[in-house]
């Protein structure tokens, strides 16, 4: 059995030269950093140094970042935190799509019960919004606009650039909104993350995607926008997000982004290699097999691969995939607890039977191809076995058919 760590898109293991970083602050450096004495000092100067070294890689001012604990909470904040700073909850109007991440879905949700107008965007079957049919969907009243950069589970990319140039246009005719909200967690290793290039007004980005620690994150607010605190406390981080700093994962997640940023291109070669790789040699063991989003490697990010196996039950396969030393996932780790079948595949037109065949495989910076071809050695039998041994009546239940 050969260890092989496939759900990269879930979390990343840390580097080590992160974790090197992060050692000082976990003894030597262990100030609060609010604290006024030479402790506490030491503990500030690492992260407001952390700071800076991230608002460089972004193209953003100091005063602009705000550390969280998560791209969920930063997500929570960004959009809950708006609409609360501005008090005008039902004469609010949001768009997003129907394949953000669960964090962004069910914040917009909550707030869609207490008044305010929700448009959720169809996408096609690749995953990616229509443009004319978004900028109908503009109103005066529209205060935001929450899309997500890169799916968590299909990886197409969104083109936010085009959408920042449509709400940039509509905001120089007079108007002040909409703000656009990006959710960058599965883009940091990958994609362009310079906020002015990207003409975004908002954007949440995660740790443990790049190689950081967990429990980390931060959210970028263009200056000038207003966002109502979600934690009330000690007034830390501008006020925004108060607690005491977590020094070593500020750390941490500095130094992993500025890995990111430097590997960007070397990682984003190999892992379109290898994953250009691994499709073609899946299609030759499983010709019926369905890859989901997009069919331009442009338009997806290159360590997401989405594939359907029809008639085997995703967590049966994945079990036996497991037993072998392979390690992947259905989708969104946020919603491995649940029964439905994938909301982003229902998106794209899936039906229930296609979205409970289908597993992700992510793919890492510490990926091989040895151990992408363990997995091609390994697969083609668990099939087999899987459809020898699968019970017809689970067949029936989960395909509504026996073959």
């Amino acid at each position: 059995m050969k260890e092989t760590y496939l759900d990269n898109a879930a979390t990343t293991p840390c580097d080590k030269q992160v974790l090197k970083e992060m050692e000082p602050y976990c003894g030597k450096i262990y100030g609060n950093p609010s604290s006024f004495n030479e402790a506490g000092r030491k503990a500030r100067k690492a992260i407001e140094e952390a700071r800076k070294k991230i608002v460089g890689i972004i193209g953003a001012k100091k005063q602009e970042l705000t550390f969280t604990s998560s791209v969920s909470e930063s997500n929570n904040l960004a959009i809950l935190g708006l609409i609360r700073a501005l008090n005008k909850t039902k004469k609010s109007h949001i768009i997003t799509t129907r394949i953000e991440h669960p964090s962004v879905l069910n914040t917009i949700k909550s707030l869609e019960k207490e008044g305010v107008k929700i448009t959720y965007l169809p996408v096609n079957k690749e995953g990616l919004i229509n443009l004319d049919e978004f900028q109908k969907f503009i109103k005066p009243e529209t205060i935001l606009v929450s899309i997500i950069y890169a799916n968590n589970e299909i990886g197409s990319i969104q083109p936010i650039k085009k959408i920042a140039k449509i709400i940039k246009e509509i905001r120089n005719s007079g108007l002040t909104y909409p703000y656009l909200h990006i959710d960058a967690a599965q883009a940091g290793a990958h994609l362009d993350m310079k906020v002015n290039n990207l003409g975004v007004d908002l954007m949440s980005i995660s740790s443990h995607k790049i190689y950081g620690p967990k429990g980390i994150a931060a959210l970028y607010i263009r200056q000038g926008i207003k966002v109502e605190p979600l934690i009330h406390g000690g007034n830390q981080e501008w006020g925004l997000r108060s607690s005491t700093e977590p020094t070593p994962l500020i750390a941490g997640f500095a130094k992993a982004f500025d890995l990111a940023d430097a590997e960007k291109k070397k990682n984003l070669e190999k892992q379109e290699g290898l994953r250009n790789y691994f499709i073609s040699e899946l299609r030759k063991n499983f010709p019926s097999l369905k890859i989901n989003g997009p069919e331009n490697p442009r338009d997806r990010v290159p360590h997401i691969i989405s594939a359907a196996f029809e008639g085997i039950e995703n967590e049966q396969l994945l079990l036996q995939l497991d037993k072998a030393g392979i390690h992947a996932s259905a989708g969104s780790a946020c919603t491995s607890r649940q029964i439905e079948p994938s909301h982003v595949l229902k998106a794209i037109g899936l039906k229930d039977s296609e979205a409970r065949s289908t597993i992700r495989i992510s793919l890492g910076k510490q990926t091989t191809l040895d151990e992408l071809k363990y997995v091609l050695k390994i697969l083609p039998k668990v099939v087999k076995n899987i459809k020898k041994l699968y019970p017809e009546e689970l067949k029936k239940h989960y395909y509504g058919r026996v073959d």
